[in-house]
């Protein structure tokens, strides 16, 4: 029997995997594949690459055969090993980006007439094509978006991983995981999120669990930085080591039981928060780069390197913004209330470029997911759709009050704030009253208002 292609992508996983399922039920030999491309960026998030593709291989090799690593165009690669292995078919996981949507397109071009090509979307609850306004055309604003997805029933049940797959045993070149060279150059780095972080598909299954365990309270506590309240499941989704079904179901399955139905209904709208994001990407490709409201393409914005420099080192001297981003420093990711607060301050006090704002979560955050990065700067900035309004500017200093009462969370993150520090705290690099009326005046300009 001629092998088979499986060509791994964001569905870094074994159990609700349709793709690999796919390829398991051939019975043909199964050749695994992951390609490292251009798409595979940001310091943080290569390094959870790494060691996900190192539980995947395990997982792997526990059912038979290790995963091949490539590295280079995916049609390149895949036209390579279908002829160094006479494979006549492919399966894969389809994805949004638009990067991602081209290689699927050359894909269909260029390989057709070697392989038989299989595609399968299950990184979504539901397919994004069957979510339309009665006109035909994408939704823009959220709560329309999800009354329509949520109509559309309750996603399929998640399936369990295959028992056994028969795998291609001839010897298939591989690069090693550390050829790859996705690690930090920054020992320290490495470190501090290996300290933080366990990827894999078992810890994104038991960390499902352990939510589901304390979901009742993430209605009332989900915006409080100093309290562990929230799911943490951002990388494990967004790496595919566990299934958007597998999540939904989990807490559906709480909810239906009376336990916390509060709760667990309002994690279960922040989900298709997350599938709106993914849906103006694909309907919006432009999103990442620019603002969907046209005005905004001429917001005068005020660049500074300093000011940048600040707000990357936690050192602008407004301390819930200041502690959010020394805990993506250490950490690799950021609470998202305090997300907010941080990106609010960057693109309205400072009046710095969102896009700046954006590239820098890309490249520092564990769970840099490019629909949910984009769409959230856009709405914080205003520029997007369903968009916070460009006047709403966060006090940094009232937020802190709100959602940090007690000052744990910013004494957590700024040791000088710590009681007996000999170490002086800076100060602001702007003063928020002033910022705001800039911003203000920033935003009339744009709009013509008197």
């Amino acid at each position: 029997m001629k092998p088979v292609l499986l060509w791994f992508r964001r569905n870094l996983r074994l159990a609700d995997n349709a793709a690999l399922l796919a390829a398991a039920r051939t019975r043909q030999p199964v050749i695994p594949v992951y390609i490292v491309d251009e798409q595979d960026i940001g310091t943080a998030s290569r390094w959870w690459l790494h060691h996900s593709l190192a539980s995947l291989d395990r997982d792997l090799r526990q059912l038979g055969a290790p995963l091949i690593l490539r590295r280079g165009s995916p049609v390149d690669v895949l036209r390579d090993l279908a002829e160094e292995t006479d494979a006549e078919e492919l399966y894969y996981a389809t994805r949004q980006e638009p990067a991602s949507r081209c290689q699927q397109d050359e894909l269909a071009a260029s390989l057709d007439d070697k392989l038989q090509i299989y595609g399968f979307g299950d990184s979504l609850l539901h397919n994004p094509d069957d979510i339309r306004t009665q006109g035909g055309t994408p939704f823009k604003v959220f709560t329309p978006f999800w009354k329509t997805a949520s109509h559309l029933g309750e996603p399929p049940m998640p399936s369990a991983g295959p028992e056994t797959i028969n795998f291609y045993t001839k010897g298939t070149a591989s690069l090693s995981l550390h050829e790859l060279e996705l690690l930090p150059e920054s020992a320290e780095r490495e470190a501090s999120l290996r300290a933080n972080w366990v990827p894999g598909e078992s810890q994104g299954l038991q960390r499902i669990d352990e939510f589901a365990e304390q979901v009742a309270d993430y209605k009332q506590q989900r915006d409080r930085p100093d309290i562990d309240a929230t799911s943490r499941l951002s990388p494990y989704l967004h790496f595919g080591e566990v299934s958007v079904r597998q999540v939904w179901h989990a807490i559906r399955q709480v909810e239906l039981q009376r336990r916390s139905a509060e709760g667990s209904a309002a994690f279960l709208r922040q989900l298709y928060w997350r599938e709106f994001s993914t849906y103006l990407l694909r309907n919006f490709p432009s999103l990442p780069e620019q603002p969907l409201r046209a005005e905004f393409e001429h917001f005068p914005w005020r660049d500074s390197d300093s000011r940048l420099e600040a707000w990357q080192r936690g050192e602008t001297g407004y301390p819930i913004v200041d502690a959010g981003m020394r805990q993506l420093a250490e950490t690799g990711w950021m609470h998202n209330r305090v997300r907010m607060i941080a990106a609010s301050f960057l693109v309205k006090d400072l009046l710095i470029p969102w896009q700046t704002g954006a590239d820098w979560f890309l490249d520092t955050l564990v769970d840099a997911d490019l629909a949910n990065n984009s769409a959230s700067w856009q709405w914080v900035a205003g520029c997007g759709t369903d968009a916070a309004p460009y006047f709403r500017v966060f006090n940094p200093t009232l937020q802190g009050d709100k959602f940090d009462p007690h000052g744990r969370y910013i004494r957590q993150w700024i040791p000088e704030l710590r009681d007996g520090s000999q170490k002086p705290y800076p100060q602001p690099i702007v003063d928020h009253g002033e910022a705001r009326q800039r911003a203000l005046e920033a935003y009339k300009e744009i709009r013509g208002g008197p």
